[in-house]
């Protein structure tokens, strides 16, 4: 089954930001939502936030990361690239971060995700 690559995660003191990095292969992917999740240690994975795949390229976010994290997407041919740009980032935004895929309608509720990469390790200092 096809993965998706997470990359961009680190160390950051609490206030910084980060930039995490999604790729997908562009033929498969460049008609599926693509969104973000996370799981903190002993906690289940949550979502955090998506981006439709059509022109308008429609978002939705967790409450806990609106106004600080942006989500977007680069549908060039061969590779979707999605990126998660994370600002004022909280000791609470430690977590392993996922990207996945979605072809469910219901795509902004967080469902039908898939194709799950390794993650990314994010780690917030206080």
């Amino acid at each position: 089954q096809v993965q998706l690559v997470e990359s961009g995660g680190g160390l950051v003191q609490a206030g910084g930001s980060l930039r995490l990095s999604c790729a997908a292969p562009g033929r498969t992917f460049n008609s599926y939502a693509m969104g973000w999740f996370r799981q903190a240690p002993g906690k289940e994975r949550e979502f955090v936030a998506a981006i439709n795949w059509s022109g308008d390229d429609s978002t939705r976010y967790a409450d806990s990361v609106k106004g600080r994290f942006t989500i977007s997407r680069d549908n060039a041919y061969n590779t979707v690239t999605v990126d998660l740009q994370m600002n004022s980032l909280k000791p609470e935004d430690t977590a392993v971060y996922y990207c996945g895929a979605s072809s469910s309608g219901s795509w902004n509720y967080g469902r039908g995700f898939g194709f799950w990469g390794q993650g990314t390790q994010v780690t917030v200092s206080s």
